[in-house]
C-alpha cells in the first residue's frame, strides 16, 4: 500500500503534533512494508526531498504569490500527487480538515481527513469568527473527503456540529505513541523540584494560566522551577506571544527555553517530577499521553478530551484550565499525593494500552482497507 501524507510539518522540517504523528506512523507503516510519502509546502523556492528511514519526504517550493497562495499550492499540490501517482500508484491520500479541498471528489486513491482540529474547531472554541475563506474551504475538503479518522471522541462529536461528514465512515483511532522512545529512563536523575510544560508557547495551551498558578505557588514553594519547552506563537502584527509572556513573570525560576528537537523532548520529561498541559482546548494531543508512557505524573486539562485521557487520581490529575488556583491546587495535590507511584504505573500501563504504535498502526491500515474494498 502507498499512503500519501500532505502536511506542511514534519520534525525534518518544521514541528508540531501532526508532523510528530506524521512521522511516528509513517516511520511505522515503512517498518511495517509500505511505502509511505509526506508532501507539503517548503520555505524555499525550490523543490526539497528528504529521506527519514524510508519515508519519501518532498518540500515543494513556498508560492510566489503571497496573495494568492492557495491557488498556486493548489496547481502544485495536484501536479505533484498526478507525478507521484503515475511512478507508484497510491492507493490512500491523508490531509488535514482543510487540505482535502486540494483534491478532486473524484479519483483513483481514496481520501482520508483525520481530525487534529481544524478552522471550525478552534475558531468556535476560542469564540473567534470563522474566516469565510477557510470555512468555505473546510467544507470544500469534508465534502471531497471518502472517509474520515478522530483522534478522540471528543473532537468526533465537536467537529459533527459545525461540519458535515456526509454520511461517510467516521473511525476513531488515537495518535500512537513511539513506546521505544517514550518509556521510562530511570538512569537520568528526576529534579524535584522540576515542573515541565511541552507544547507551542501559545493562549489556547493555557500558558497565561499556568504561569498565574505558579505565582500563586511562588511564595509557599519557593524553590519549584517551572520549565516551558516550544515553538513561539505571533500575532498578526508579528509580536511575541512568548515575549509577551516573558513581561507577566517577575519569577526568575520560570524559564523559556524555547523549541528543541524531537529527539530531546525524552529527556525533557524524564527529569521533570510533574508535568502539566493545562489547555484550554485540544482534540487528544500527544504530550499528556507521552509523559504518562514514561511514567510522570501528569496534570492535564479537563476539558475537551481530558477525561478520555486522565481519570482523576487514578493515572494522572485534572484541573479547570480557566482557573489558576485549581491549576495550582492540582499541582500540589500532585505534589504530595500518597501513592504516586501507584499513578504513574497506571499512567504507563494506560498509555502503553491505548497508545501503542503497533496496535494503532493495525486499526490504521486496516480501516484504509476497509474504504479502498468501498
Amino acid at each position: 500500500m502507498h499512503i500519501l501524507f500532505i502536511s506542511n510539518e514534519y520534525p525534518l522540517w518544521a514541528s508540531g503534533g501532526k508532523g510528530s504523528f506524521i512521522q511516528t506512523i509513517a516511520r511505522g507503516m515503512v517498518a511495517a512494508g509500505h511505502s509511505c510519502t509526506v508532501l507539503g509546502i517548503g520555505d524555499e523556492r525550490k523543490e526539497l526531498q528528504l529521506e527519514d528511514k524510508g519515508v519519501q519526504i518532498i518540500r515543494l517550493p513556498k508560492p510566489y504569490l503571497p496573495k494568492a497562495k492557495y491557488i498556486e499550492n493548489f496547481w502544485r499540490i495536484r501536479r505533484k500527487i498526478k507525478e507521484i501517482n503515475s511512478v507508484n500508484p497510491i492507493q490512500i491520500v491523508e490531509t488535514s480538515e482543510l487540505d482535502c479541498a486540494y483534491l478532486n471528489r473524484e479519483t483513483t486513491y481514496k481520501k482520508v481527513i483525520r481530525l487534529h482540529g481544524g478552522h471550525h474547531f478552534f475558531a468556535t472554541s476560542e469564540n473567534r469568527d470563522i474566516n469565510p475563506i477557510k470555512g468555505k474551504r473546510e467544507k470544500r475538503s469534508f465534502k471531497n473527503a471518502d472517509a474520515f479518522i478522530a483522534v478522540s471522541n471528543f473532537v468526533k462529536s465537536h467537529t459533527s456540529t459545525y461540519l458535515d461528514y456526509n454520511g461517510k465512515p467516521v473511525e476513531i483511532i488515537k495518535n500512537p505513541i513511539d513506546l521505544n522512545t517514550f518509556k521510562p529512563q530511570s538512569d537520568i536523575t528526576i529534579d524535584e523540584n522540576n515542573i515541565t510544560f511541552v507544547g507551542t508557547i501559545c493562549e489556547k495551551k493555557g500558558v497565561r494560566q499556568l504561569l498565574k498558578a505558579f505565582k500563586i505557588l511562588e511564595n509557599k514553594y519557593p524553590d519549584l522551577c517551572l520549565n516551558l519547552y516550544g515553538r513561539d506563537w505571533y500575532y498578526k502584527d508579528g509580536s511575541s506571544y512568548t515575549d509577551e509572556m516573558k513581561l507577566q513573570v517577575e519569577n526568575s525560576n520560570i524559564i523559556f527555553h524555547g523549541e528543541i528537537p524531537f529527539t530531546d523532548i525524552p529527556k525533557v520529561y524524564a527529569k521533570a517530577t510533574l508535568c502539566v498541559f493545562p489547555s484550554l482546548m485540544e482534540t487528544q494531543g500527544l504530550v499528556a499521553p507521552e509523559a504518562m508512557a514514561m511514567g510522570k505524573t501528569v496534570v492535564f486539562s479537563q476539558t475537551g478530551p481530558g477525561k478520555e485521557t486522565i481519570k482523576h487520581g487514578i493515572n494522572g490529575f485534572l484541573c479547570d484550565p480557566y482557573k489558576p488556583e485549581d491549576i495550582a491546587q492540582k499541582i500540589v495535590e500532585a505534589l504530595h499525593h500518597t501513592e504516586k507511584e501507584r499513578i504513574q504505573n497506571s499512567a504507563i500501563a494506560f498509555a502503553q494500552k491505548e497508545f501503542s504504535l503497533n496496535q494503532q498502526l493495525k486499526r490504521n491500515i486496516e480501516f484504509y482497507k476497509h474504504i479502498m474494498e468501498g
